[in-house]
């Protein structure tokens, strides 16, 4: 029973990393893809793609009624941001955003909202974008690659997670064994008398 709880709390924890922030440079001129997927299952009625520095009614891109709507964009993405796919299937809620600026900079999040659902954050992105030429290395395309966007792991890819799993049912495994020897010593020292027993036989 313990053994479940502490697997249990594990999960949630890995879980509760889904919204970390994840880290993308750009240079300027470049194309960046924000992946997102959303969960469950339903009509997805509402998409908003924002950046935390503008106004509350100012959008990165705005999808509602089967549509995306440039009347809530800021002025400086319209025409610039468009879905990865149109028809958004398996869910994929990723942009496109084109032509990345120094302007562009900032802390973009992805929020969802399903048929009678309430708006829900999905995934949040750090993107820096630098003049040609200066940056130092990193991913233009941020989140999960296609065909592998479960929502959100966060900074922590899933073949770690795996493994981080797959050690602590071992090592969880191995400590309820060593329990039960301690629990149940009368094993142990008949592995042992019968081991003499064979030894005296060699030497006799």
């Amino acid at each position: 029973m313990a053994a479940r709880r502490f697997i249990a709390l594990l999960l949630f924890v890995l879980a509760s990393n889904a919204e970390d922030p994840q880290d993308i440079k750009a240079e300027s001129g470049d194309d960046v893809t924000l992946q997102c997927r959303s969960h469950g299952d339903g009509k997805i009625v509402l998409l908003e793609w924002i950046r935390a520095d503008l106004k509350s009614d100012e959008y990165v891109f705005f999808f509602r009624d089967n549509r995306p709507c440039e009347d809530h964009q800021h002025p400086s993405f319209i025409g610039r941001v468009q879905l990865k796919d149109p028809e958004m299937k398996n869910r994929n809620v990723s942009v496109i955003l084109k032509n990345v600026n120094i302007n562009d900079t900032g802390s973009y999040e992805c929020r969802v909202a399903g048929d009678g659902k309430a708006l829900k954050l999905m995934n949040i992105f750090n993107l820096t974008v630098t003049e040609t030429g200066d940056k130092e290395g990193g991913d233009k395309e941020g989140g999960d690659k296609e065909g592998d966007m479960g929502g959100h792991v966060g900074l922590i890819p899933a073949g770690v997670i795996v493994a981080v799993i797959v050690a602590v049912i071992v090592a969880v495994i191995g400590s309820v064994i060593l329990y039960k020897r301690k629990k149940n010593p009368s094993v142990a020292p008949a592995d042992e008398a019968a081991d003499e027993t064979d030894a005296l036989k060699y030497k006799y």
